[in-house]
């Protein structure tokens, strides 16, 4: 099953994409928040995804603050696609992605352009992995 990861942000969405197995998380591409439904919408018809996983920025605590809430409600749109939408606990995967893409020596411009995609890729990961069905990528 392809499930498609998405890490909402108040300018941009990062999106990953798993393999057809649903077994390989692969960090896709960031779009803007303004064009985030079409893109997503698009990529769900051609990669014939099967469930799209939102990350939930919980607060440390594991309660919902106000940015949880905003990807609840945009996952809760994300139905209207007509597929199986879950969210996942998201805690530290910017923070994660951020320190990968500084250690392998990336600059803050690329760094900027690309840690959202990172983040969904490190929110499909984990996600697969809980899930039972993979190594992530």
């Amino acid at each position: 099953m392809r499930v498609l990861a998405v890490d909402y942000g108040e300018k941009r969405v990062g999106l990953a994409l798993s393999d057809p197995l649903g077994l390989i998380s692969q960090p896709l591409k960031v779009v803007p928040r303004s064009r985030a439904l079409e893109e997503i919408s698009r990529l769900v018809e051609e990669r014939k995804v099967e469930r799209i996983v939102v990350g939930l920025p919980l607060n440390m605590d594991g309660t919902e603050g106000e940015m949880a809430r905003r990807a609840r409600a945009f996952g809760e749109s994300l139905r209207s696609i007509g597929v199986e939408v879950v969210f996942f606990d998201e805690r530290l995967t910017s923070f994660e992605a951020e320190e990968v893409m500084r250690s392998a020596g990336l600059s803050w411009k690329k760094r900027k352009k690309k840690v959202d995609a990172l983040a969904a890729a490190l929110i499909l990961k984990s996600y697969l992995e809980r899930e039972g069905n993979a190594s992530g990528g």
